[in-house]
């Protein structure tokens, strides 16, 4: 359990490859340890469009579009880098979120949010990765990932179609939650469902993903498809709020050059990452 398993959005935008995906034994360690590699390192970059529309109790709706890329660095399932850049709406247009994702147990990731209105390059701490990401009902480490060492995992029962695992911070007090159950497809091991629970077996958030896309890309000189999730939802039952994801002009193997996740980008994002 050492390496990160994908329990939220990076997951969900860069797919997996179905030639990996293997009927797995019920071992605990082995689903944490492909639903880790299928839903987060299949091909060495990728880049995609999002359209993401939040809707309140009162049925009010608002949108964010941005563009996402990743990009690996070394070889296996290590460290990763993701730049997203918000094209709509008007207010926070250019505004960037960075991630540099650390596979090394016990080191944070690094994150940073660019404010144009500001022009304001801000870090994002340890402490405030649990805080809603550009509005919506996904968080900041929905995007950028949770390490799994920081859990403790149990293989609660099996369907015919999933592994349901239970998920409980070793730490309570750095998180909201009491406890997490995350809904593993056996064919693809992508992660299906992840439901957030307080006291009393509260049920109070839940991610959804809700269609799986087959994407088609070039990987060592071989045609392969990636299974992708491009559509999640996302929702609160405390608020009484939903927020959804839409992925498309999804790319991966592009060649995404490493300057791209820089600092020196943050104000002024290159031409691969805004269009």
């Amino acid at each position: 359990m050492r390496k990160q398993l994908i329990m939220a959005l990076t997951g969900l935008l860069f797919g997996v490859h179905h030639g990996l995906a293997q009927p797995g034994t019920g071992n605990v360690d082995e689903i944490i340890t492909k639903a880790n590699h299928m839903a987060l390192y299949q091909g060495f970059d990728g880049k995609g469009k999002v359209t993401l529309v939040i809707t309140d109790k009162q049925g009010r709706t608002r949108k964010r579009v941005f563009n996402m890329l990743r990009r690996d660095e070394g070889d296996g399932d290590g460290d990763q880098k993701y730049f997203v850049f918000f094209h709509e709406p008007s207010d926070i247009r250019k505004m960037v979120f960075m991630v540099h994702k650390h596979a090394q147990p016990g080191r944070d990731d690094d994150r940073w949010l660019y404010m144009p209105s500001l022009d304001l390059v801000k870090r994002i701490a340890a402490s405030d990765k649990r805080t809603s990401f550009a509005g919506s009902d996904f968080l900041y480490e929905d995007i950028s990932g949770r390490n799994p060492i920081e859990d403790t995992h149990e293989l609660i029962t099996t369907t015919d179609t999933d592994y349901v695992l239970k998920n409980v911070p070793k730490n309570r007090a750095s998180v909201e939650f009491e406890y997490s159950i995350a809904h593993v497809d056996k064919k693809t091991f992508l992660p299906m469902k992840i439901e957030y629970f307080k006291k009393g077996d509260r049920r109070y958030r839940v991610i959804e993903s809700v269609q799986v896309t087959g994407i088609d890309a070039d990987e060592n000189g071989k045609k392969v498809r990636y299974p992708t999730i491009t559509v999640s939802v996302a929702q609160d039952f405390e608020k009484e709020s939903r927020s959804e994801m839409v992925f498309s002009d999804l790319r991966y193997n592009i060649g995404l050059e490493q300057e791209i996740f820089s600092e020196r980008y943050l104000r002024k994002a290159p031409k691969d990452a805004m269009r």
